[in-house]
């Protein structure tokens, strides 16, 4: 593969090994990352040693220069970038294989999370049993234009009856789960508004976590309503094949075949 289209971590680095790391996918932001780093900072300093991770997925504003600067202030943020634009769900992936921790949290780069609900989410999935679960986000007051509020409402619904993933939010940003985990589902664009139904297929629990929800800081957002709709529709009837197709073991005894080999 010609390496300009691989994804070039830059500076920044945690010294000791992270519990958590979170990812947070990004795209012409430049105006909400210093906010979004300082919540970060403060939100999980309980879990220390945390890591930032930050992909710019092919941002054209200052983004990367912003949060190389901040790499070079505070060992915990780290810089991956996208040569072009590949989407959300590739640079999630692009994240949590950069990222170093057993854990993975994700967040939205526009302001509108609180890392602060990561920690609550890691307690619950490090408590939940033999199994890792899936920690989903779930936005019990969003703080969004009414349009996009109906749009998300519709969609949800939708899913939840086709998919029956028993998550009523699979569009928060905000989850938590195992990084091994992750990287054993497919990837595809999309994929990260399917990760309960996703994750269930491959045999882990889902726990759904209440979490804050704020306007965005700065910009506006890269999807509309429309065109959220009409990929969403195709999307569903994929992951559908996709999950009915699944054959996975269950994750212990994954586990235990790989610590054999």
């Amino acid at each position: 593969m010609d390496s300009r289209h691989q994804a070039q971590p830059a500076a920044g680095g945690a010294a000791a090994p992270p519990v958590l790391s979170a990812v947070i996918a990004v795209l012409n932001e430049a105006e909400n990352i210093e906010a979004v780093t300082a919540d970060c900072l403060a939100g999980l300093a309980g879990a220390a040693p945390f890591e930032i991770v930050y992909v710019d997925d092919g941002s054209t504003d200052e983004t990367a220069a912003v949060i190389a600067d901040l790499a070079a202030r505070h060992p915990e943020v780290r810089l991956v970038r996208h040569d072009r634009r590949c989407g959300k769900s590739q640079a999630v992936r692009t994240g949590v294989l950069a990222a170093r921790g057993e854990w993975i949290g994700t967040l939205d780069g526009d302001g509108q999370n609180s890392a602060g609900d990561l920690m609550e989410m890691l307690r619950l999935a490090q408590g939940a049993g033999k199994l890792s679960p899936l920690v989903a986000g779930i936005r019990v007051r969003r703080d969004d234009p009414w349009p996009r509020l109906v749009a998300t409402k519709i969609a949800n619904g939708f899913r939840a009856r086709v998919l029956g993933d028993r998550c009523p939010d699979t569009g928060c940003g905000v989850k938590l789960f195992r990084r091994s985990d992750f990287l054993r589902l497919p990837c595809f664009e999309g994929m990260h508004r399917f990760l309960p139904a996703l994750f269930q297929a491959y045999g882990h629990p889902l726990i759904n976590h209440p979490v804050r929800h704020q306007a965005r800081l700065h910009g506006t957002s890269k999807y509309t309503n429309l065109g959220r709709a009409l990929v969403g529709i195709w999307d569903v009837l994929g992951v559908i094949w996709l999950v009915r197709r699944t054959q996975a073991p269950a994750p212990s005894v994954l586990d235990a075949a790989e610590s054999r080999a």
